[in-house]
């Protein structure tokens, strides 16, 4: 692992592997740290090698106020300028950053189909909330009538809540920086986002519903639980009160080692950050390589992988997340020294007592 400090703003690039390519978004917000940004790019290392991609894993993360974005990544993009030049960065946006924040890159292009637009959204977000909804969908062998718990409700939560909804899937709960509220009936996601767009995450607020705080989002009942927030959320005393049976994260690096360990200890079912997140990843490498023309191929293309890697994982002895941890270990072997091989999966630190 490799960490630079940016010089021209607050903020670092990790490296994962020491190879010609690495590859992962950009994230932006008042609090990422070094340790955060090492994190995700393991992440990162681990996603590309379920999908047979031989390039490292990176990140990079910016520490910057709303006020701050556009100074700081006008800054940011010309300093990584000869990376890009060089092949040796590839990045893309992620939480806080929007695809146009990277026109200014050399390898931009601004006719990319993930950068389009379809009924208002970024291709780009609708294949990573379908991968999310696709590996739930897998795990139990359909949506209809099932239960969701979503955490976020911003550019892919809220393509996971629609997503399920068209699979016959019902959000009982959903939480925002502002709260969680909770029906077991479900929630009116129409509604919702109607209130999102008028009131952003302050629409848990708007709809006569008990607001609980954030975290209660964790202990509603429920067939499926999407954490969706930052790393090592689902931690050993977190896991501990986990309602659902089912773990599909849209967030990268939800679990710590004891969380996951926990969870698997009570039964429930934790699906693989990377695998489940990997819808982006698939479609921007399907759009470099011709593979897709539209927005339905790359719908049809993402669900494809992200199904089969799905069921897969669900056939190792030890749980889809370490089913899905050696489909990738074993990819890195075949183009890795032993010694340049990561020294584990991405899982969060636990938290100090």
């Amino acid at each position: 692992m490799r960490i630079v400090e940016l010089v021209s703003v607050d903020g670092y690039v990790a490296f994962d592997l020491d190879c010609p390519t690495s590859a992962g978004g950009t994230r932006l917000a008042p609090d990422v740290t070094p340790g955060e940004a090492g994190l995700l790019a393991r992440a990162m290392t681990y996603k590309l090698a379920v999908l047979g991609e031989r390039i490292g894993g990176a990140k990079a993360v910016l520490r910057a106020t709303d006020a701050e974005r556009e100074v700081t990544l006008a800054r940011y993009c010309e300093e990584i300028t000869p990376l890009i030049e060089k092949g040796e960065f590839l990045t893309a946006s992620d939480l806080g950053t929007r695809t146009q924040d990277f026109a200014s890159l050399p390898d931009y292009r601004a006719d990319s189909l993930m950068h389009q637009e379809v009924g208002g959204e970024l291709v780009d977000t609708i294949v990573t909330g379908l991968g999310v909804v696709v590996a739930a969908e897998t795990a139990l062998g359909g949506l209809a009538g099932r239960t969701l718990a979503v955490e976020g409700f911003g550019k892919v939560g809220g393509a996971v809540v629609r997503e399920a909804a068209l699979r016959g899937g019902r959000v009982v709960a959903l939480s925002t920086l502002y709260g969680c509220v909770a029906d077991p009936a479900g929630l009116d996601v129409d509604r919702l986002a109607r209130l999102r767009a008028e009131h952003g995450d302050a629409c848990v607020g708007r709809l006569g519903l008990p607001v609980l705080p954030p975290e209660a989002l964790y202990e509603v009942a429920a067939d499926v639980l999407v954490p969706g927030a930052r790393t090592g959320t689902l931690t050993a005393e977190r896991a501990s009160r986990v309602r659902a049976g089912l773990i599909a994260p849209a967030a990268n690096v939800p679990y710590t080692a004891a969380g996951l360990r926990t969870l698997r200890e009570r039964g429930v079912v934790t699906l693989a950050d990377f695998v489940c997140g990997a819808g982006a990843t698939i479609g921007y490498l399907a759009d470099r390589t011709g593979r897709v023309r539209d927005a339905a191929s790359a719908r049809a293309v993402v669900e494809e992988r992200i199904a089969r890697l799905t069921a897969e994982a669900l056939e190792h002895p030890d749980g889809p997340f370490a089913g899905s941890s050696a489909v990738a270990e074993r990819f890195l072997a075949t183009w890795r020294d032993p010694a340049g091989l990561p020294d584990g999966p991405p899982l969060a630190p636990d938290p100090q007592p």
